[in-house]
């Protein structure tokens, strides 16, 4: 495996295989039947048009062929950072199929991340369009390779300025006698962690272990070859790219429909038009697309299924999908670092309604713990802990970090705390690690905390998260002024953030100004004693 990944022991290895979980599938493959279709199997559609499988094969082909010509090998690490277009579909399966490892950024990436991912992955070439709504790329692109070393490629959809066009990154398919071969064991792709302190950690994952997600997910969600799948979230997360999501939906052979927003506006002509039956959203979105539905002339029966991840779905919010959207809800828990916990499709409402499911495979070994780490009651609020054949055995190149992570015997240690039903069924009650969920989105507190602080009005500063029935959490900066007669102000501070190249997910929602923030009896900001003196938090401020 590469140098900075833990491997699995040989022997948990060796059970992995002789079960089933891990097998030679490699990531960059198509189902053989689908290709051989020609016009008569469609692989993707967007609101320009759409793609068949034999089509989507030759240019993954195509693309492969160009990136070797330009000299990116097998084991190289590539930041990718693109929209949902199939632009997108086909860079991920000619890196998979050259062994060049994506590093999936996430879109409200600028600067500041993308830095890091290349400094830590040490890419060799990033991966963008030229410009989205308030970013151009270019510029981030500028200001990384004048930071770092080694960054030799930069490739933009769309006008590459000075850099190189990613529809020139073409050339003739070799034999694949003349391919080196890949390992299914080894890393093939690269994606983040929801950074709970500091920037966002690598999460190595490797063409046995993905496909196995790619597969049990597939099969327990009842994807195949007539599903039509809506990507309405950025693919680049764990949750829409493999979950089953756009890799699981299209070695079933079935059809991947892309979103360039989650929005109501965009995605519901395209469940009409594409006859879309399964989709995902995180849960901010669920009640805009129930309230939307009331005025909507768009037709929605063929949708089957609506997943809901990245953050706990409130009951009552859970309650309304079916009536409203006339399909099944599938509450998901999950991680980038592998465990995924499903609801079944046919579980109860009180089930789907009330947690967040149970483990995907049998081979998923679960420890729900106490403060004191011995193990909590059904029903009782314990920190949980899982190995398994799709969850890694280390952050990659974290040497620090995965000794408070992981168990001696290799138990990841999530930070999340839970309750578990005698049936397996989690609930997500809150978080050990400093973190804040913002509708999804993961912001590390201790990261902003860092950046306010270069504010020369900022004399300390703690974020700390705010319930909020939307977007289940927001962030509030509590500043402790140099000068009480003069201190900053919101709008002040995101801009200084935003300037510094910040994502703006991680941008405060709130500013509280004290005389003083509260300390613990080690001198450490007492956030506890914080929460409890602010009030529940209001609406965001509209961010420039």
């Amino acid at each position: 495996m590469r140098e900075g990944c833990v491997p699995w022991p040989e022997k948990l290895a060796g059970v992995y295989r002789e079960r089933g979980y891990w097998t030679d599938e490699l990531l960059g493959g198509l189902p053989e039947d689908a290709v051989a279709a020609g016009e008569a199997r469609t692989a993707l559609v967007t609101r320009d048009g759409s793609l068949t499988y034999a089509g989507l094969d030759a240019a993954a082909d195509r693309m492969a062929a160009g990136l070797r010509a330009r000299g990116l090998t097998a084991g190289d690490a590539v930041v990718v950072q693109l929209p949902n277009t199939a632009e997108l579909v086909v860079v991920c399966l000619a890196l998979f199929r050259t062994g060049v490892l994506p590093v999936f950024a996430l879109p409200a990436h600028r600067a500041v991340e993308i830095e890091h991912l290349v400094r830590t992955s040490e890419a060799v070439a990033y991966i963008c369009p030229d410009v989205t709504p308030g970013c151009d790329h270019r510029e981030v692109a500028r200001q990384v390779q004048a930071r770092t070393e080694g960054l030799a490629h930069v490739l933009v959809s769309g006008d590459p300025g000075p850099y190189t066009a990613l529809s020139e990154v073409d050339a003739a398919p070799e034999p694949a006698a003349d391919r080196a071969p890949l390992d299914p064991e080894d890393v093939a792709l690269f994606l983040l962690s929801g950074g709970t302190s500091g920037p966002p950690k690598l999460i190595p994952r490797t063409h046995a272990d993905y496909t196995y997600q790619l597969r049990a997910s597939a099969r327990l969600c009842g994807v195949g070859a007539e599903s039509r799948y809506l990507a309405a979230l950025p693919v680049g997360h764990n949750f829409a790219l493999g979950c089953p999501g756009v890799l699981g939906t299209l070695r079933q052979g079935g059809t991947v429909v892309l979103a360039p927003a989650p929005t109501p506006d965009v995605c519901f002509p395209l469940v009409e038009k594409a006859g879309v039956t399964v989709s995902s959203l995180v849960p901010p979105l669920v009640p805009l697309w129930l309230d939307a539905v009331e005025w909507s002339d768009s037709d929605l029966s063929s949708l089957r299924l609506l997943q809901v991840g990245g953050a706990r779905l409130d009951p009552a919010t859970a309650a309304r999908v079916s009536p409203a959207l006339g399909c099944t809800l599938q509450q998901v828990y999950g991680m980038a670092e592998g465990l995924l916990n499903f609801t079944r499709v046919d579980d109860p409402p009180e089930i789907v309604h009330h947690t967040q499911g149970r483990p995907l495979s049998p081979g998923d070994e679960i420890r729900v713990t106490r403060e004191d780490g011995s193990p909590a009651a059904d029903g009782e609020e314990g920190e949980l802990l899982t190995r398994g054949p799709y969850t890694l055995r280390g952050y990659y190149r974290a040497p620090e970090r995965n000794r408070t992570h992981f168990t001696d015997d290799g138990f990841f240690a999530t930070g999340d705390l839970v309750t578990r039903d005698p049936a397996g069924n989690f609930a997500v009650v809150g978080r050990i690690n400093d973190v804040i969920n913002r509708g999804g989105e993961k912001v590390p507190a201790q990261e902003v905390e860092e950046h306010l602080l270069h504010d020369p009005r900022v004399q300390s500063a703690a974020l700390i998260p705010l319930p909020d029935p939307h977007w289940g959490e927001l962030t509030c900066a509590c500043v402790q002024p140099r000068d009480a007669a003069d201190p900053p102000e919101l709008r002040s501070l995101q801009n200084m953030l935003r300037e510094k190249g910040l994502a703006a997910y991680k941008l405060p929602d709130r500013l509280e100004i004290l005389p003083q923030l509260p300390l613990t009896a080690v001198g450490k900001i007492d956030k506890k004693k914080l929460k409890s003196l602010l009030t529940p938090a209001e609406p965001p401020e509209e961010r420039p």
